[in-house]
């Protein structure tokens, strides 16, 4: 084979192991970083996207990021779920545990200090109808300035069939 099949070989192979690790039941998945790794209370992580089978159940799950300089073992924030009229059509307060209650290990997958961990806040959610909606989320710990959040996200997936 000469150079020039060595490398278009070399090119359909990535390609192909590119493809083959795409997520196919993936229908959003986005972070957005907070500013100096401090959720403040008036920054609403906000996440738009569209949703073009209402027919389907999705998973819905939160992405976050965090230091193990976070203060508390837990994380209480409300979501708002938006419709494309800006309607809310559901909204709730959540609590998400970041760290072990009795021995404050960091829960997730982490490296050094920063750890990961996704939570799967809807099985099977409904949206009501096709079309965009928009997800907000809002840190509710009773702080202005919450220190050691990195970065938060949401996926939204269809289950697995």
């Amino acid at each position: 084979m000469n150079n020039i099949g060595i490398k278009v070989s070399l090119i359909i192979t990535i390609v192909a192991i590119i493809f083959s690790s795409c997520d196919q039941n993936k229908i959003y998945d986005t972070y957005v970083d907070l500013d100096n790794s401090i959720w403040n209370v008036d920054t609403l992580p906000t996440y738009n996207f569209e949703i073009e089978d209402e027919t389907v159940l999705y998973n819905i799950s939160y992405n976050i990021r965090y230091a193990d300089v976070y203060p508390y073992y837990n994380l209480y924030m409300k979501y708002f779920l938006e419709d494309s009229s800006k309607n809310i059509i559901d909204s709730e307060l959540q609590e998400i545990i970041l760290f072990d209650k009795k021995t404050g290990t960091p829960l997730g997958d982490g490296l050094g200090d920063i750890f990961d961990r996704e939570v799967l806040i809807f099985e099977g959610f409904k949206f009501p109808s096709k079309g965009k909606y928009t997800f907000k989320v809002k840190q509710f710990m009773r702080v202005d300035n919450l220190p050691g959040i990195m970065s938060f996200g949401l996926r939204i997936d269809k289950p697995e069939k």
